[in-house]
């Protein structure tokens, strides 16, 4: 069954707004200026990724989150457990369409009546104007994930490249998870990493792989194109070692996987 991609947004308004993402989300929000978005995250405290995002600053006391994965209701109800004394207000937006519009520079965001547009550089992402998929076949050759339910809460941000996205600082200052973030850092030795693969049929995002002894490698996103069925394949490295080809199994079927890409943490 195809798998629809909505718009679950998240408003951050009020004096505190910018200071509040700057202690508890990954990325720098302190140096993002109004018109602009990039990468981030909100980590448990063991370094797992809670929910991944656009962090979009719409004006000097205000931020748009669109969530690439999950769902914004208990994304907020979450976050307001840790605003105290703070002058911000969190609030979900209702679910929007989610669809492609033409070229604009990446990371840039422009407001067009109700909608919103994220420049991806080749495409933009717009919020509530269209809905369609087709921006998501070139995200995944960008290596920009997106989380299914069975990978949030799971985890941690080299597997899903937040360090090459931008997406972690580590000159910042504290914030949830930041510890085990800049550990995995500076010390390395996680094994598992983000690939863009061939798949031998389309599965659901979500989806894990198994070889003969364990879990190999999670699926984030599928798209089915005329030519291929590309994803965004979180691999065990040892796997990935064995070289580009793998016949792996999906309950009692065996899937075919190519692994085309790798991207570092």
């Amino acid at each position: 069954m195809p798998v629809t991609f909505q718009a679950e947004t998240l408003l951050l308004e009020g004096d505190d707004a910018i200071a509040f993402a700057q202690a508890q989300f990954s990325g720098n929000a302190a140096a993002l200026a109004v018109g602009r978005w990039q990468f981030s995250a909100w980590l448990d405290a063991q370094g797992r990724v809670r929910a991944l995002f656009h962090l979009a600053r719409v004006s000097e006391k205000s931020l748009l989150l669109l969530l690439r994965g999950g769902c914004a209701e208990p994304f907020a109800d979450a976050l307001r457990r840790f605003v105290f004394r703070s002058k911000v207000k969190l609030q979900a937006l209702p679910v929007r369409a989610l669809g492609t519009s033409a070229a604009m520079e990446s990371h840039t965001v422009e407001q067009r009546g109700d909608a919103v547009v994220l420049g991806c550089g080749m495409h933009s992402i717009t919020i509530g104007a269209r809905q369609d998929d087709a921006w998501r076949a070139e995200q995944i050759h960008l290596g920009w994930p997106w989380l299914p339910d069975a990978a949030l809460d799971a985890l941690l941000p080299p597997a899903l490249s937040l360090e090459r996205l931008q997406a972690v600082a580590f000159d910042k200052g504290c914030y949830p998870g930041q510890e085990i973030a800049a550990r995995l850092h500076f010390r390395g030795g996680h094994k598992r990493h983000m690939h863009c693969v061939v798949l031998s049929q389309a599965l659901p995002p979500g989806t894990v792989l198994r070889d003969e002894q364990s879990d190999a490698a999670q699926l984030l996103d599928v798209v089915a194109t005329d030519n291929a069925n590309v994803a965004l394949a979180v691999i065990n490295d040892a796997l990935a070692e064995q070289g580009k080809s793998h016949a792996l199994r999906w309950n009692e079927d065996i899937i075919d996987i190519e692994l085309r890409e790798r991207w570092p943490a």
